[in-house]
């Protein structure tokens, strides 16, 4: 039985079910031994994001200290303590899943490494995977020299083979999606299969997360949640996103000028059954007295409608008492998703503005939707009474202060529930990252990126970055109160 110890390098001080873990744990689990630790709570390692959130009005404001506990202890001594108690084969950090986009997953691999290198290990295998160990593993494998394996694409069923072979004393090293560096020589393995089916990685396990890591603030109270998954993928190939590094992994390259959804998506999202998901809810709301499924999937509404609606009967013949909360586009909102919504408990919806320009939307960003539409559907989730949270993001390459002020006024006229602001953030090749590294605003490879947190760009013309700050600070009081 190998031995691996998963390390979650959460750095916002807050709970977070990272479905990576809950996946990998699930499939593993099955034949191998797993120890967990988690960076969440403490205190010389953690920032406090609930607190910057609400005073910049982001997070309605809460009484979630209560709720969590920061250890006064050395994380690092206390990551040493658990290493060298539980010796493990493999350290791993850091993976694909739906929730990579915007919880702060695309830092885990950096922030991981960082716990890390100080720390003696001996012949501890150290693994990641994620979204930079696909698009970027030679900058990886530089910057980070003590990783041993990076895992490109999605790594349950190769990190579970490389377990078994471990076992079984055998080498590894040819497995597919596989990068490393052998003899001064960087081995990159072919690329392996796209996962077809989800239900071959279910059920996810939860039970290796602390009670406290449930809790979160949602919609100004506290309530008992979970990061959750029903599908992988998205259909749309927008510049600026994560997802498009993804799809290039798999071969999805070509998309539509016209709606931006990439060619043979089909091929590309992929779902759970409704039994599944409908029996890792219930095990949830059940076992973890779960009032809030957080739903990460990247586009709620293009998810198979047979599967979405046999879902939603089981849901409404059961006597489960929980909410959702999905993100989804405008396009998807009308009376008959809008019914299908209702069915499953939906409270809220997050839908991306971005901003509010619809020419810079569609040719630089390559997202295409009208205005008209997104007001409508803001409106109708409205006259339904389910939340609307519009997410918005400044200092894209080329965005000036003009764009900032009129992504403002377009808030004041959706009037949502909730307003979310974000920096934008380069993730390494994507179209925009290449982009604002060519006019000089980013960096060929930026590291620290979280888009809750800090802008990475140097534009000193434009947007410097202490107006970025300035627009991050008060978006949602000018969208309330007027510029």
């Amino acid at each position: 039985m190998a031995k691996i110890l998963f390390l979650n390098p959460n750095k916002w001080g807050r709970g977070i079910t990272h479905i990576w873990l809950a996946s990998h744990a699930g499939l593993i689990l099955k034949k191998h031994k797993i120890e967990f630790f988690d960076a969440t709570f403490y205190s010389d390692w953690a920032l406090d994001e609930v607190n910057i959130q609400t005073l910049s009005k982001n997070y309605k404001k809460t009484n979630y200290d209560t709720y969590r506990k920061f250890s006064n202890k050395s994380i690092f001594k206390s990551l040493e303590t658990k290493i060298h108690k539980f010796q493990p084969d493999v350290i791993f950090w850091s993976a694909f899943s739906s929730h990579i986009h915007g919880e702060g997953e695309y830092v885990n691999i950096q922030n991981g490494y960082d716990l890390l290198k100080n720390i003696e290990t001996g012949n501890i295998l150290k693994i990641t995977g994620g979204l930079q160990a696909t698009s970027a593993p030679e900058i990886i494998l530089s910057k980070m020299p003590k990783i041993n394996y990076l895992i490109s694409g999605e790594s349950e069923i190769i990190l579970n083979n490389i377990l078994d072979s471990i076992d079984k004393k055998e080498n590894f090293e040819k497995q597919d999606g596989l990068v490393f560096i052998k003899n001064g020589i960087l081995k990159k393995n072919k690329r392996q299969k796209i996962l077809k089916n989800l239900d071959h990685i279910s059920p996810y396990n939860y039970d290796i997360f602390d009670d406290s890591v449930f809790f979160r603030p949602y919609n100004g109270r506290v309530v008992r949640a979970v990061d959750y998954e029903l599908s992988r993928g998205c259909i749309y190939s927008c510049s600026y996103c994560v997802e498009t590094i993804m799809q290039k992994y798999y071969g999805f390259t070509e998309s539509s000028n016209k709606t931006g959804a990439i060619n043979n998506f089909k091929n590309y999202l992929r779902s759970k059954s409704p039994e599944v998901i409908f029996q890792e809810i219930k095990n949830l709301v059940e076992n973890k007295n779960i009032e809030l499924i957080r739903c990460q999937d990247t586009n709620f509404l293009t998810n198979d409608r047979n599967i979405l609606k046999q879902l939603s009967q089981m849901v409404e013949n059961s006597n489960l008492n929980f909410k959702m909360y999905i993100e989804t586009r405008p396009e998807g909102i009308n009376m008959e998703s809008i019914k299908l919504l209702k069915k499953l408990n939906v409270d809220g919806v997050g839908m991306g503005i971005e901003l509010a320009d619809s020419g810079f939307r569609e040719n630089i960003l390559h997202r295409y939707v009208s205005q008209k539409k997104t007001i409508d559907a803001f409106n109708l989730l409205k006259k339904n009474s389910i939340k609307r949270t519009a997410y918005n993001i400044i200092g894209l390459p080329g965005q000036n202060e003009s764009s900032i002020k009129d992504t403002i006024k377009f808030n004041r006229l959706l009037d949502p529930d909730n307003i979310t602001v974000a920096y934008y953030s380069p993730y390494y090749g994507t179209k925009s990252q290449i982009h604002g590294n060519e006019v000089g605003i980013f960096g060929d490879y930026e590291s620290d990126v979280d888009s809750a947190l800090r802008t990475k760009s140097k534009d000193s013309k434009l947007l410097p970055a202490e107006k970025l700050k300035y627009y991050k600070d008060n978006f949602v009081k000018f969208v309330k109160n007027g510029i």
